[in-house]
């Protein structure tokens, strides 16, 4: 039987991490993986793979755009060729996950294919597709086995017309109408996706608005700018059932009015949420206790109620972001080598990679008012940037929330072009404890959109932008 100080059970952003930084602090580490290709649904089935096809239909669309903006008759060639498109998507995944096997191989972690589930608190079987077994003892254990898709109770998943986004990466055709149900992030990207191309797309979304835990905003923003593109919005509107006739799936919901809605597409992409996995994983046998949500309990230390046993990433508490993941794993890693690290869970940045992307970090208008915080807001209008001129990308703005006394910066919330990379400085400066006037003194450099920071920490330090 192989012995180790530590066995991570899942491979996905937090598990590969989790066992990386296990091996750099000298510990013998094994990761346990169901599938034969690591790196969970992050690089198979989610962050990575749908990034690859936003980018592939933002070139296509900048080409189309190209022409039309110029009178030019597009050329015949210039038509979408969706399986290319998937081929290069396959390349991206394989590319990426050939990497963390890299990883495995240069941190000298043993890498074991198969569903991991409990014998006890240190033993760990691991049955192989085959049917062998084998069974690995280990010091520490971390649960790593993230999440699927979720479902509303009354929708049969066929996974050939009524999908989850697992199937939107690999459909075969361009929807005619695609129908999405819930406008959260990843309905939101793979929608815009299939509208590039020439789909029809509807949102129909149970809460008021779009990305309903961000901003308020943010969403208003978002949704002026997505209707702008030709994404249509159906919010504060209840699904009641979805069937399937043939190729044709019809969608029967209430609007707010209470007044029954009927939408027909030949897909429909059900994008409810996520909820953790832990099928197989026999928590039981280990002492692992598991809330009325299916989320594993776990202390400050993401301690579970087995003091060996350690829980990271989807399948507990908390947003359910890859880098998130990634943080709980070095910190599991470090409290098991004896350290002392921590997470500030209120600086986690939220994105939403359609394009305008929308980036968030800290407290929302909404969350503050809730609480009772004084606050003073600063906004700066993308428009107003000579860099998202020249780009043609005006949409959008950046709004920093500071102490109404103190002035440290409480949220940064934005939507325009590149806000998925620009938020790390209101990730580094909140971290930081910054003031509103600490950003604004900083220098930005000209021209960039990172300029919109600068100007929103000057409207917030004394109403005083340069450039609005």
């Amino acid at each position: 039987m192989s012995k180790y100080d530590v066995a991570v059970i899942g491979s996905g952003p937090g598990g590969y991490v989790a066992a990386i930084r296990c091996a750099q602090l000298g510990m013998k580490t094994a990761l346990i993986e169901k599938y034969s290709s690591l790196g969970g649904t992050c690089l198979n089935v989610g962050c990575i793979p749908s990034k690859a096809l936003l980018d592939s239909s933002h070139h296509y669309d900048d080409a189309v755009k190209h022409f039309e903006e110029h009178g030019i008759e597009i050329p015949g060639e210039v038509k979408v060729n969706l399986e290319k498109m998937i081929e290069r998507k396959r390349s991206v995944v394989n590319q990426t996950v050939d990497g963390i096997k890299f990883l495995m191989n240069k941190n000298k972690i043993d890498v074991f294919e198969g569903l991991g589930s409990f014998k006890d608190e240190t033993h760990i079987e691991v049955k192989k597709s085959e049917g062998e077994t084998e069974t690995i003892e280990a010091k520490n254990i971390i649960i790593a086995t993230g999440s699927k898709p979720a479902n509303l109770p009354f929708i049969k998943l066929d996974k050939e017309r009524v999908i989850t986004s697992t199937e939107a990466l690999e459909l075969k055709e361009i929807p005619k109408h695609l129908v999405i149900i819930g406008g959260g992030v990843i309905g939101l990207e793979l929608g815009q996706v299939y509208m590039r191309l020439g789909a029809k797309v509807s949102v129909v979304e149970f809460m008021d608005s779009i990305i309903p835990t961000m901003d308020k905003a943010l969403a208003k923003e978002l949704t002026k700018s997505l209707k702008k593109q030709g994404m249509k919005f159906y919010v504060s509107h209840q699904v009641n059932s979805v069937e399937r006739n043939g190729k044709e799936v019809v969608i029967k919901v209430k609007d707010k009015k209470d007044k029954e809605v009927e939408f027909k597409g030949d897909y429909c992409l059900v994008s409810v949420g996520r909820k953790p996995y832990t099928e197989g994983l026999n928590a039981d046998a280990a002492g692992v206790k598991i809330d009325d949500r299916g989320r594993i309990e776990v202390n400050e230390q993401l301690q579970t109620s087995t003091k060996n046993i350690y829980a990271i990433g989807d399948v507990i508490k908390g947003p359910m972001l890859a880098h998130k993941a990634s943080e709980e794993g070095t910190l599991v890693a470090e409290v098991i080598a004896g350290q002392k690290p921590h997470i500030n869970y209120n600086l986690i940045p939220g994105v939403v990679y359609t394009w305008p992307e929308v980036a968030a970090v800290g407290k929302t208008e909404e969350q503050l008012k809730e609480e009772g915080v004084k606050y003073k807001e600063g906004k700066f209008p993308m428009r107003a940037l000579g860099r998202s001129r020249a780009s043609g990308d005006t949409d959008g703005f950046v709004k920093i929330l500071s102490d109404e006394k103190t002035d440290e910066v409480l949220g940064v919330h934005m939507i325009g072009a590149r806000t998925a990379d620009l938020i790390a400085e209101a990730v580094v400066s909140m971290e930081f404890r910054a003031s509103a006037e600490d950003i604004s003194r900083m220098s930005h450099a000209h021209p960039t959109y990172a300029e919109a920071i600068k100007e929103a920490a000057l409207a917030a330090t004394d109403n005083r932008p340069i450039h609005s």
